[in-house]
């Protein structure tokens, strides 16, 4: 059930801002309200009318992973079943829903707890994500189906072209570490050179060393895309040399 307690026309003001900014028009405000709402404000809350944005939280998941799975499904008729569960993991993660949450400024909105507050939690990335799955609910149960479930695939739009790439589903880590096994004494190194951007978009640049030389060097939104995509490289540079 939505959060049932008035809304002050300053709160409306600044939740008509976020509607424009997630594109969304809401014929229910308290869902939105609701979804921004969390436990730590609700539990300082003296209101019995405010509730927190958990149930949203765990709508909202089921919603994202049913879009992404039946667009998996739908798009990619030869994957198999163990690859869609990676291709899935990858796009519906931490880091994903914590960029789109940062590009609408999600944590200004977000109603916390004195102390969530002063420690920063509107900026910490398992609130926002959590918080966006919780706006994800909030949609589906204010806009149907229909309309959530291609607010997800819009959302996850680059995300789901790295599935498509085949960057999603293939683990050059693993495969890197299966070759260089073949030979004793060989060990990997991943490091970390350079993480710039702000914090909801920054790119990560990382190098992979075999027996402290570098063979690879790979970037992404995430330190372990990174990781991957210099494996790749790695592997990649590996294979020209053999031939």
């Amino acid at each position: 059930m939505a959060n049932a307690r008035n809304i002050s026309a300053a709160r409306r003001i600044a939740l008509d801002e976020l509607s424009s900014r997630l594109g969304i028009s809401f014929r229910n405000m308290s869902l939105l309200d609701q979804a921004l709402t969390h436990t730590s404000y609700a539990n300082e809350s003296h209101s019995r009318n405010v509730v927190h944005n958990e149930r949203l939280e765990f709508l909202g998941d089921a919603v994202l992973e049913l879009a992404t799975s039946t667009y998996l499904f739908l798009h990619f008729p030869e994957l198999p079943e163990g690859d869609m569960t990676k291709a899935r993991a990858s796009v519906v993660c931490e880091a994903a829903l914590y960029r789109r949450a940062a590009e609408v400024n999600l944590g200004n909105y977000l109603l916390l707890g004195h102390g969530e507050k002063l420690t920063g939690g509107d900026k910490r990335p398992s609130i926002l994500a959590d918080a966006f799955e919780a706006v994800i609910g909030a949609i589906y149960l204010d806009q149907g189906w229909l309309k959530a479930s291609e607010y997800v695939i819009n959302q996850l739009r680059e995300e789901l072209i790295e599935v498509e790439h085949g960057e999603a589903i293939k683990d050059y880590k693993t495969m890197l570490q299966e070759v260089i096994q073949r030979h004793q004494g060989q060990h990997i190194v991943y490091e970390l050179l350079s993480a710039t951007g702000p914090d909801h978009a920054k790119v990560f640049n990382v190098v992979v060393r075999i027996n402290g030389i570098a063979r690879g060097v790979g970037k992404g939104r995430s330190k372990k895309m990174a990781e991957q995509h210099a494996a790749k490289a790695a592997l990649e540079n590996m294979n020209a040399k053999d031939k």
